[in-house]
């Protein structure tokens, strides 16, 4: 094996192997599920052995490793990389955009909105007015951080009555992310910093009759509960689309659904 092979397999295999350990995967669990051999994982792993293109975004599927760092696996195994990342103000995007409209505004009354991979806000619709009631216009100017209006102490937190509960949720699903998505430290950083007044569990155990964390929050004298849902685009093979995120919330009760549907908004 020539010197540059030797230390390019090197690099891919220290990326695999540190992709599998964040997975918490043994050799043998991974080469199961990818259907090679653990003595093969192993000589990919320590630079014995080259990995096909194939073979490596096999293993990063496997992996779940996110599109964006795909690209570098590739290219440390000597690849040149498969996936783009186009702007979403891409004339190709135009269907993508077309279909997020479609979903946030079919979800009226209720509130919908689109992040990005930083949880930037890409798109809501009208309803989503309800939960920014009473925030501060800077947490309002683009680009607006969905999970900083929600947990500032200026935002969304004042109105949140199971705020530490939500906040709890909030910071443990940007927390995962953080090992995977260094951009997100900073964010995480400063949110971890904010107030709350509220115990924060540190599991979420469900109470008798609870089928998931509702987001209860104060408007106009009465407590709306409301419970989200995630969606992604399916089998996506650009990356800026692989991180678009659809959360739309839906009424936790009957008594939601009447008051939100009674507050008369556009």
């Amino acid at each position: 094996m020539a010197m540059s092979e030797q230390r390019t397999g090197s690099e891919v295999g220290a990326l695999l192997r540190g992709w599998r350990e964040r997975r918490r995967l043994s050799q043998v669990d991974l080469a199961n599920q990818a259907g090679v051999s653990s003595r093969h994982l192993s000589f990919l792993e320590t630079g014995r052995a080259m990995p096909s293109r194939a073979m490596v975004l096999r293993l990063a599927e496997q992996l779940e490793v996110p599109m964006r760092d795909r690209n570098p696996l590739l290219l440390a195994a000597g690849y040149a990389p498969v996936y783009e990342e186009k702007p979403l103000a891409d004339p190709t995007m135009g269907p993508v955009l077309d279909a997020i409209g479609q979903v946030l505004s079919g979800h009226d009354p209720y509130p919908a909105l689109v992040v990005d991979g930083e949880w930037n806000l890409v798109d809501t619709n009208r309803s989503f007015a309800l939960f920014t009631e009473g925030a501060a216009p800077e947490l309002l100017e683009p680009p607006v951080n969905a999970l900083r209006l929600v947990l500032h102490p200026k935002g969304m937190a004042p109105g949140i009555v199971n705020l530490g509960a939500w906040r709890a949720k909030l910071l443990g699903r940007l927390r995962r992310r953080v090992s995977a998505d260094p951009r997100l430290r900073p964010l995480y950083e400063e949110l971890v910093e904010y107030p709350c007044d509220q115990e924060e569990p540190e599991l979420d155990v469900p109470g008798l009759g609870d089928i998931c964390t509702p987001l209860q929050l104060l408007r106009e004298g009465r407590q709306l509960s409301f419970f989200g849902t995630l969606a992604t685009f399916g089998a996506p093979r650009d990356i800026t689309v692989s991180e678009l995120t659809i959360e739309s919330f839906f009424p936790a009760d009957e008594a939601t659904a009447e008051a939100v549907r009674g507050l008369g908004r556009p």
